[in-house]
């Protein structure tokens, strides 16, 4: 295993933060706060069937479990404790409140400190609850101007609070967008750069979410893909963004799913590569949260065969050059226990490959993300420069993180 004393600090791309319970309630028009996200603690049990679009039901009864519930008009929904299963003995499909998770999860001085003791540096925080990974609940909701202040609003509490003061250069913010709308999306990701953030949470394929596809011909994602290109600003996306996750049968345990969420992240690089986004937008850049890598180097050889044999021609693509042209610098990956992904670098390159720590959900490596590393880093016999690439380099060239202080 690779010496202790050499793993470089970490740079996570994927941790989540819970929001906290006044989020909106403290920023929004007072007309808007018996409406808006908002918590009550509430007796009661899983089941009954999910309200609003949510899938989790959550029944009220006195004989049941106290829970913090979002509700937001129409939509309630319970927290669970996979939304911040890091401290807890078992993690399952329980309910839990705001005095049971560890305060890391939701307070700004906890989460330094929890970063420090699990040799974090600085931290991409994808949102986790209410809003899920890229803003579905907002889009969702009948009220789209009530939506879009709950969009601004968790926006600014990104950039102004949860990453600022002693955060500052240690939580990277990432925001969300309008996604009904991609003309104000647009002009968020511009709002939203001026106050600092260059990181947006997008949808991994739309389509799911009732939305265009990226391959639509009246190119409806172009003005979002633009905004980011010129104001230097990631498309993140996470897996389960698109409200859908695999599986292989309605029966299907848990655990089968678990094991090929890889399948969302494939998919949309799939996507983007013949989409022909990325030769439109030359300078946009791409990261994929929770997906792992390992996957790739097989997908790039497929695609760039079939490119090859059966561009320009029926199979619906006119790429100028092959898919894999694209990868370089525009396409990231991040990992966490991906030895097969390591070992097949050169294919995937190294260069594109970045570590997350994933705080403080059900597969995070805290509090020992610095073992993990040392071991898969020595698993695939990675060097001491690709090791530092890995930990924190890649991360620092995606993000652009020199606007933050982090030259190295």
């Amino acid at each position: 295993m690779a010496d202790s004393s050499d793993i470089p600090r970490i740079i996570s791309v994927d941790d989540h933060v819970v929001e906290p319970p006044d989020l909106w309630q403290s920023r929004l028009p007072a007309k808007y706060l018996d409406r808006a996200p908002r918590v009550l603690r509430l007796k009661g049990r899983l089941g009954g069937g999910g309200t609003g679009g949510r899938s989790v039901g959550f029944t009220v009864t006195e004989d049941g479990q106290w829970c913090d519930v979002w509700h937001y008009d129409d939509l309630v929904t319970p927290f669970l404790m996979l939304s911040a299963a890091v401290g807890f003995e078992e993690v399952g499909f329980n309910l839990t409140t705001f005095d049971e998770i560890r305060p890391g999860a939701w307070k700004q001085a906890e989460r330094l400190a929890d970063m420090d003791a699990n040799h974090v540096d600085a931290a991409v925080c994808f949102p986790n609850t209410i809003p899920r990974f890229c803003g579905q609940a907002f889009y969702e909701r009948e009220d789209k101007e009530l939506a879009g202040l709950c969009v601004q609003a968790y926006n600014d509490w990104m950039i102004d609070e949860w990453c600022a003061g002693a955060a500052a250069g240690k939580l990277i913010p990432l925001t969300m967008v309008q996604l009904w709308d991609p003309q104000l999306a647009a002009a968020e990701i511009r709002r939203c750069a001026g106050k600092g953030s260059h990181a947006i949470t997008f949808p991994e394929n739309p389509f799911p979410l009732g939305l265009p596809s990226i391959h639509d011909r009246s190119r409806h994602w172009d003005p979002v893909y633009r905004a980011c290109e010129e104001t230097d600003t990631v498309l993140c996306m996470h897996i389960g963004s698109s409200s859908r996750m695999p599986s292989t049968s309605p029966d299907a345990p848990f655990i089968v799913s678990s094991v090929l969420t890889f399948q969302n992240a494939m998919g949309s690089m799939v996507d983007y590569l013949f989409s022909g986004i990325l030769t439109r937008f030359p300078r946009l850049t791409i990261a994929y949260a929770e997906g792992q890598v390992g996957w790739m180097p097989y997908i790039l050889e497929r695609a760039d065969k079939l490119w090859e044999e059966r561009s320009d021609n029926s199979f619906g693509t006119a790429l100028p050059n092959p898919p894999s042209s694209y990868v370089a610098g525009r396409i990231y990956g991040c990992l966490f226990d991906d030895e097969t992904g390591l070992k097949n670098r050169d294919v995937v390159g190294m260069s594109q490959i970045c570590f997350e720590t994933d705080y403080p959900h059900a597969d995070s490596t805290f509090p020992e993300s610095k073992a993990v590393l040392a071991k898969i880093a020595t698993d695939a016999g990675l060097s001491g420069d690709e090791l530092y690439a890995l930990a924190r380099g890649n991360a620092i060239r995606a993000f652009g993180l020199e606007r933050f202080g982090i030259t190295e």
